[in-house]
């Protein structure tokens, strides 16, 4: 037998006039030998006898189409089939293929062994291999499928075959080149080597196709849009010694390709590629009837505005009733944001692009788990695992009747995001528990994840796991944390799961132990490399990469991205293996790879009469280019004086918006006024009352910023715990003014800036400026007391019911410290004291310029003190308001520090008192609450974005 080739010219017409070369072809090998028998109703009809393989399957329904076109009657169809789905069909050989996770771990783990590639790839650490033997087994799986033909003796791999193959093609070098690239070729040649074997999957492939060539019972037609590679001419070679073999494909030769086409593109046309037996392009000229009008251009200015016009052009194709339109996605970026635009319509893309499994909320999912177990309880990394919807609680709430409340996931995990934002924790699972105390449902949640995540990646077992261990205790972590059924029940958790599952029996005979970091980088590479496979029930629109186009028509096309940064696409180059080397090897060029993609783009504009091709022509305010196979057309149009490309740009939908000139805020809001008013909230009042209504009256408040850096909030904090320990000591043990108070002061500041270091190292700054105070502070501290003042109380609960005509509120507040003088007459004078984190002149300006009411307000209080430990709001002891108040310095000044006291407090605390009535009673009454801050209040409020002060 013979192998035959028909060169189809590219259009719309391929199809057909493949089926009629078909039938031509049969009803020539079917002429009867006895002409005057009678003749068979179902002669021309039947052919079941011929096997057609197609690139896939929707040519196989482009084909059998066809075939009804020609024929208009009842046929029986050719068997059609893809390779791959005849391969499949094939029973197994019986040795096993290793899968392409099993090489790539295999050949890692003998990579990180070596410590010059490390050095020679600047590696800092072992995962950055990863990547290189990802190339590597690329370059090798490319060598493979060039050069098996030729390394393959009989059936079976002959070593010496593939060395002398090699060798050969590297002699053929410049003397220069092979000495630059010797070593670089070497690592390849070692690698393909050892690679290649029975277990490789190309090899098994090859060694299916030739056993069905050597059972080759049936005609075979091969059509596909490119001529056959090295391994399928080989299959051909081998099928056509039994049956006759027919190849179309099509015709990039001059004569074939239109004369507009071929004059704007000059490298299109081949002439290296052998004459064919047999070539159709003397019967046919529809490349006569091109014009380039069928191609149009659209000059966006933002990747929005591409976007937008590519979506309105496909709406409105849609309603001109196209029903089969193709969309290029050359850009993804703006691919994926004209794919939401078109879902809001309700218009759902068929993607045969292949999204990344990586870019799904399912793999995140498993990302945020592995950043979780690697930062040890990174803030932001645990906040995002937790608000994954495919976390679910994993506690209930047990009251005191023994019966199970439903805790509410979202609830939770907010009150754990502002404990941690509050307290400034960010990280570390003990600072995350202890942040958490007093909330026993919340901690006990991250109790059961903490110790999740130390056996999956923190144990002393984590460094020493199989992949196949690996897998085993993700799957069980999973279902212990209650991930597993909801990701089953998601499209894309189940194929997360799916491949877990798959790694488990893929890499079963792989014994190298790997570290968590490891696992982690390699699940990234799977995901990375694995397609999300989408339901697609309209098919209205597809979308679909540029080689995905070819001998396919379609109603109308869009290309989106055509600027010279996407079309040509520019090529994943290799770590070293050079073009010349490629070139040399037999392998494909980056010249062959662009070759390619023009003819892809030419046979896009051939086949489909409509193409609408569009590009940012500016972005970030730089010029960008058209593509230039696009220019190289303008500029032919040009020189042969004829119409240039049609631009093509939508006008867009206008909603006519009636203006509405912005005024200031005045919301009243009676209905919303609080039951309790705090001292920072009679400071937000009387800042800004808008401010006010926005962050107390609707809670509005933005929650606090996580800050590396520990801030000056912070270290008042911590300020006020150590002085309270400090002082209820002093109390407790009855030490005297001669006592050591200093060193007890400093051992109470180092055992607490000790545990505060572990969680922010960053805090030591301020445990130094802080011993610098400590001696003054003492000093101080001594002398009031010596005066007949005494710490009476410290960080004390303290309200006070303020009523009114028609209503009242509750002024709530926490008092610093209390302190106490008994007087000559038997009294009790007692004193507020507040601590501040500034020196004396700084505080003393405070109170002259009246900068905050803190003072006056707590004077308005009366302290509630618990009897011992008994909290219990019915037995504590209410004390009188205070009638001194004092801002204690916590900064030395000249080495020393000390109080300022408030001056005519008593007149200070009634006018307070008076203005809060009048304030909360004109709120209650409907007044307005005006934004009417002052530039150094509005700096830096969180309600700015509200008020929009600045745009009235």
């Amino acid at each position: 037998m013979a192998r035959t080739t028909y060169l189809i010219p590219a259009s719309a017409q391929f199809w057909s006039q493949v089926a009629q070369q078909f039938l031509a072809m049969q009803k020539k090998a079917g002429i009867p030998s006895d002409l005057f028998a009678e003749p068979d109703p179902a002669a021309g009809r039947d052919f079941s006898h011929v096997r057609v393989i197609v690139p896939t399957f929707e040519h196989a329904h482009l084909l059998n189409r066809a075939l009804r076109l020609e024929i208009g009657d009842h046929f029986i169809p050719p068997k059609i089939q893809t390779m791959f789905a005849w391969l499949g069909m094939q029973s197994p050989l019986p040795v096993s293929v290793s899968a392409n996770s099993q090489r790539l771990m295999s050949l890692y783990a003998e990579l990180r062994q070596h410590a010059w590639l490390k050095t020679l790839f600047g590696a800092q650490r072992n995962t950055d291999l990863l990547p290189l033997a990802q190339t590597l087994l690329g370059l090798a799986d490319e060598l493979t499928q060039v050069w098996l033909p030729q390394a393959v003796d009989g059936k079976e791999l002959d070593p010496l075959k593939m060395q002398a193959t090699w060798h050969e093609a590297l002699a053929q070098l410049p003397l220069p080149v092979q000495k630059l690239v010797s070593d670089e070729t070497q690592l390849v040649w070692t690698l393909w080597q050892g690679q290649l074997d029975q277990h490789d999957k190309t090899v098994q492939e090859f060694q299916q196709m030739m056993r069905l060539a050597d059972s080759a019972n049936m005609e075979l037609f091969w059509i596909a849009p490119t001529m056959p590679d090295a391994l399928e001419n080989a299959f051909l070679q081998a099928y056509e010694q039994r049956q006759a073999v027919h190849v179309m494909s099509v015709d990039w030769r001059g004569e074939a390709l239109p004369e507009a086409m071929r004059q704007a593109w000059a490298d299109l046309s081949s002439t290296s590629e052998s004459n064919p037996a047999v070539s159709l392009q003397k019967n046919l000229s529809s490349g006569a009837q091109f014009d380039w009008s069928r191609l149009r251009l659209c000059e966006v200015s933002s990747l929005e505005d591409e976007a937008e016009q590519a979506a309105q052009r496909i709406i409105d194709w849609l309603q001109a009733g196209k029903q089969k339109i193709a969309v290029i996605a050359q850009d993804r970026v703006i691919s994926r944001r004209l794919r939401a635009l078109l879902e809001r319509a309700q218009v759902y893309v068929a993607d045969e692009t292949g999204w990344k499994l990586s870019t799904t909320r399912a793999a995140a999912c498993l990302a945020a788990w592995f950043e979780v177990v690697a930062t040890r309880a990174d803030t932001m990394a645990l906040l995002d695992f937790l608000k994954s919807p495919f976390l679910p609680l994993g506690v209930s709430v047990i009251d005191a009747s023994e019966a199970a409340e439903v805790v509410d996931k979202a609830d939770l995990v907010m009150d754990i995001e502002l404990a941690l934002r509050r307290n400034n924790v960010v990280g570390n699972w003990e600072a995350v528990l202890f942040t958490l105390e007093r909330q026993p449902q919340a901690r006990e949640w991250i109790a059961q994840i903490a110790r999740l995540a130390h056996q999956y990646g923190s144990s002393a077992g984590a460094s020493r796991r199989s992949l196949k261990d690996w897998t085993q205790i993700s799957i069980q972590t999973l279902t212990e944390l209650g991930k597993l059924n909801p990701l089953q029940e998601d499209l894309a958790g189940a194929q997360v799961v799916q491949m877990l599952q798959a790694l488990s029996s893929d890499c079963h005979g792989l014994d190298m132990h790997f570290s968590f970091s490891e696992w982690r980088a390699f699940i990234n590479l799977q995901m990375e490399s694995t397609p999300f496979k989408q339901e697609q029930f309209d098919q209205r629109v597809v979308m679909l990469p540029l080689n995905g186009a070819r001998l396919r028509t379609f109603d109308a096309v869009y290309l989106i991205g055509g600027d010279a940064k996407h079309l040509p696409s520019k090529p994943q180059e290799t770590l070293f293996f050079t073009n010349a080397v490629r070139r040399e090897c037999g392998l494909v060029t980056r010249e062959q790879r662009q070759l390619q993609q023009l003819r892809d783009f030419a046979e896009l504009i051939l086949l489909n009469d409509e193409v609408v091709l569009s590009w940012q022509s500016q972005i970030n305010g730089e010029l960008n280019a058209l593509s230039p196979w696009v220019e190289q057309v303008r500029l032919h149009l040009a020189r042969q004086q004829q119409s240039p490309l049609l631009m093509s740009k939508r006008a867009l939908a206008e909603h006519r918006l009636v203006p509405v000139i912005p005024q200031q805020p005045r919301p009243s809001a009676a209905s919303l006024m609080p039951t309790t008013l705090s001292a920072s909230g009679l400071s937000s009042l009387i800042a800004c009352p808008y401010q006010f209504f926005a962050g107390r009256m609707l809670k509005l408040s933005a929650i606090d910023e996580l800050s590396d850096m520990p801030e000056k909030r912070d270290y008042g904090d911590w300020l006020h715990a150590i002085l309270k320990t400090y002082h209820d000591r002093l109390l407790a043990d009855q030490l005297s003014l001669t006592d050591d108070r200093v060193g007890l002061l400093q051992s109470i500041s180092d055992t607490w800036f000790t545990r505060v270091l572990k969680q922010s190292p960053a805090a030591l700054g301020y445990s130094i400026r802080w011993r610098k105070v400590i001696p003054a502070y003492v000093a101080w501290a001594n002398e009031r007391e010596a005066d007949g003042w005494q710490f009476a109380f410290g960080e004390v609960w303290a309200e006070a019911q303020l009523a009114w005509d028609d209503g009242a509120i509750t002024l709530r507040g926490r008092v610093d410290r209390i302190d106490e003088r008994h007087l000559d007459n038997g009294e009790v004078e007692r004193a507020v004291l507040d601590y501040k984190t500034k020196n004396k002149t700084a505080l003393r300006a405070r109170l002259k310029n009246f900068e905050d009411h803190q003072l006056a307000f707590y004077g308005l209080l009366q302290a509630k003190i618990p009897q011992g430990d008994d909290t219990n709001e019915l037995n504590m002891t209410v004390l009188d308001p205070v009638d001194t108040a004092y801002y204690v310095a916590l900064e030395t000044e000249r080495d020393k520090t000390g109080d300022v006291e408030a001056q005519d407090y008593s007149l200070w605390k009634s006018e307070l008192e008076t203005a809060i009535r009048q304030n909360m009673q004109a709120i209650q009454h409907g007044a307005g609450l005006p934004a009417q801050g002052v530039e150094s209040v509005c700096a830096y409020c969180d309600v700015r974005g509200l008020c929009r002060k600045g745009a009235w």
